[in-house]
């Protein structure tokens, strides 16, 4: 029989089978052994947030810039890149036929857990791929005169999706240098931003207040499906905080349809990505078919979100919805555009909700599982709520929380991979050469767990040591939940907000 944890006040959680059904749709599985073998091998692998961040196409010189200035190399200090033997077919075809086909970053961490701090395999390309797990050569791969992100074959794939949406424009074309100008301040530092968290607030408080009713409803021996309702919490906050609409997913026991063509759309592109194009064009069609239906479906509604608004103006509305259709970028004097307010609808909802939920759906997970961390998060709810209605100025005062939250993201990020491309021949780690356009990518399970930046508890849950004082000593580069650059999480303030915001509710 599952062993449930309750959490008081509400229902209870069966926190085995959530942190498997959890680490399956986020592909992050963090235990700390050998234990992943106990996935369901049914599972499907892609999930909205692996494929959104997963990299896997090859990036050639010519795709780099070509002035970069070289390093001189002393090759004969340097060591090789550890990489496994091939298992099958003598290695003709690389390390591919070794990857697991259910969830292939799984097989990423085993060989981390073996070659740490790094290792290669041969998936195909130019160049072997190279991982990482440690935090100082994570901290490396964040130099930009060094390495840069790209955009691949996975963003060529998801255009027909988002279009020249945030996720998938190139960071040099003028639909996304635009888009990026207008939306950051809206979603970024929540002190200079034209759209408040104070004045999404009531609407992320809608949405939280449907989840908890129907929590009691239910009564306290109901078995709570938490990972299915933080997404329609996610989902539905996303809507309505940024596009004045509600999904309503908390009136019916199946997912809204946008959601689940927009899920669709998503997870077969990452398919795609990884698939040799003879495969997409003559095995795989009836799939393509499938996807192209989702996509006009998903367009369809984008389109009539928009066009409501124009036909029904809402100047006081503090979305995101009026900052794209009205707002006017300062550098070109342009607003966005029709189509590109379409295709920044599912760009923002595909790359935030799961995340998000997932987020959400360990923290409650590592709070059952660690009793005196769930004590310390209720008492300080306790202390600063009471029996009073959340308030947005009582947020900033939910510092062990926010505690819990940031020591979630560390333990088990929503994301798996941190990938980025050398500009130039340079050496990692002080002693391993890496060749101009290589792919590096760095594993979060890993690098997130790093004992010489952590210590030696770095894979017990202990929110303590994201508290000011201790946080504050950690080395650059540590603790990296939103990626880094220009193409970094856009959303990353109203996430934070939001994630804590909402256990606070419960």
């Amino acid at each position: 029989m599952a062993a449930y944890t309750s959490i008081p006040g509400s229902c209870p959680v069966d926190s085995a089978s959530l942190k498997q059904e959890a680490c399956i749709r986020t592909t992050e599985l963090n235990e700390g052994s050998s234990s992943t073998s106990s996935i369901d091998e049914k599972e499907d692998p892609f999930t909205i947030q692996s494929v959104l961040y997963a990299t896997g196409e090859n990036q050639g010189d010519d795709d780099l810039d070509a002035d970069s200035p070289q390093e001189v190399i002393d090759h004969s200090s340097l060591l090789p890149i550890p990489s496994p033997p091939h298992k099958h077919y003598y290695g003709f075809v690389g390390h591919l036929a070794d990857l697991d086909p259910t969830l292939p970053v799984r097989t990423y961490w085993h060989l981390m857990d073996t070659y740490n701090p790094i290792f290669q395999m041969d998936l195909g390309m130019k160049y072997p791929r190279v991982f990482v797990g440690s935090r100082e050569m994570v901290n490396e791969m964040a130099d930009d005169s060094r390495f840069i992100k790209f955009t691949h074959r996975l963003h060529q794939e998801m255009r027909a999706v988002f279009g020249n949406g945030l996720f998938s424009a190139e960071s040099t074309s003028k639909a996304w240098k635009k888009a990026h100008r207008l939306l950051v301040p809206a979603l970024g530092d929540w002190e200079t931003r034209p759209i408040g968290l104070s004045k999404m607030f009531d609407d992320m408080q809608d949405i939280a207040t449907q989840l908890v009713q129907k929590w009691d409803r239910y009564g306290p021996d109901h078995e709570i499906e938490l990972i299915g309702d933080m997404s329609r919490l996610t989902f539905d906050t996303i809507g309505l905080c940024a596009y004045g609409y509600r999904f309503n997913q908390f009136y019916s026991e199946q997912p809204h349809h946008f959601e689940t063509e927009l899920k669709e759309a998503i997870i077969e592109s990452g398919r795609r990505a990884n698939r040799p194009d003879v495969l997409n064009r003559w095995w795989y069609y009836k799939d393509e078919e499938h996807r192209q239906e989702n996509i006009v479906k998903i367009r369809g509604l984008c389109e009539s979100i928009i066009q409501e608004r124009i036909d029904n103006p809402k100047p006081d509305a503090n979305d995101l919805l009026n900052v794209m259709i009205h707002g006017i970028d300062k550098e070109t004097g342009e607003k966005l555009g029709f189509d590109n307010v379409c295709y920044q609808i599912p760009t923002l909802l595909g790359g935030g909700y799961e995340t998000t939920s997932s987020t959400l759906s360990f923290l409650y997970y590592f709070l059952c599982d660690t009793p005196q961390a769930l004590h310390k998060a209720q008492a300080e709810v306790d202390e600063v709520i009471g029996d009073k209605v959340l308030t947005y100025d009582m947020l900033p005062n939910l510092k062990y929380l926010d505690a819990c939250i940031k020591e979630t993201l560390r333990m088990q990020h929503p994301v798996s991979l941190l990938t980025r491309f050398s500009t130039k021949d340079t050496v990692i780690g002080g002693k391993y050469f890496i060749r101009k356009g290589q792919m590096v990518s760095g594993i979060w399970r890993h690098f997130h767990r790093d004992k010489n930046a952590w210590g030696e508890d770095a894979d017990v849950y202990r929110p303590e040591r994201m508290l000011d004082a201790e946080f504050q000593k950690m080395p650059p580069n540590a603790w990296k939940p939103y990626g880094d650059g220009l193409r970094a999480c856009i959303g990353r303030g109203k996430l934070t907000y939001n994630r804590y915001s909402r256990y606070a509710l419960y």
